[in-house]
């Protein structure tokens, strides 16, 4: 798990997870990259990507309430701005890992830190 950090996308390795059409307005699709849970967002066109991961107390966090950019944590109500991974509201009080996403030719990519050598 990364500590959050806007990540720079001339940083990162893309690695596509779905067709832009199995997303529609609205929905979010969940899947596992490099064994690490993350969660997609469709917000008007606009592809957002978080870990699925509560920084309180490392719970599920992409079933939550999403009013406007905002997600509410199902378990204990902390919130977070998916666009950045920023913490909101408490119980939380640390970032989560957000992700640069991408459209190429159709297929929604998910930008992720290069490894180091």
């Amino acid at each position: 798990m990364y500590n959050y950090k806007k990540l720079d996308p001339q940083e990162c390795e893309f690695i596509a997870i779905a067709h832009q059409e199995d997303l529609p307005n609205g929905e979010r699709l969940f899947v596992e990259i490099d064994s690490e849970p993350v969660v997609v967002f469709n917000i008007a066109g606009d592809f957002f990507a978080i870990a699925d991961l509560c920084s309180h107390d490392d719970g599920p966090l992409g079933d939550g309430d999403l009013e406007g950019y905002e997600i509410n944590c199902p378990r204990h109500g902390a919130s977070f701005d998916i666009r950045t991974g920023h913490v909101l509201s408490l119980p939380a009080i640390v970032d989560i890992p957000a992700y640069p996403t991408r459209v190429v030719n159709g297929q929604i990519e998910i930008g992720l830190p290069l490894e180091e050598a």
